[in-house]
């Protein structure tokens, strides 16, 4: 029974370390993305979708 007290302090230490490690990653901008601002703009032309254009009946045409 002391090996599962043990393994559960040594688990628990372990993830403290790992949450330490990624805020800290976090905070000196290691996530940040640099790169898809500059090419978004490229792209900006295929986000849009236009909405089709409605179908003229016979009558229409002839006004």
């Amino acid at each position: 029974m002391s090996v599962i007290y043990l393994l559960i302090s040594i688990s628990i230490v372990v993830a403290i370390g790992f949450f330490i490690a990624f805020i800290r990653a976090v905070k000196t901008g290691q996530y940040d993305d640099d790169y898809t601002p500059s090419v978004r703009m490229l792209f900006d032309d295929e986000l849009k979708i236009e909405s089709p254009k409605p179908i003229q009946t016979i009558e229409e045409k002839q006004i």
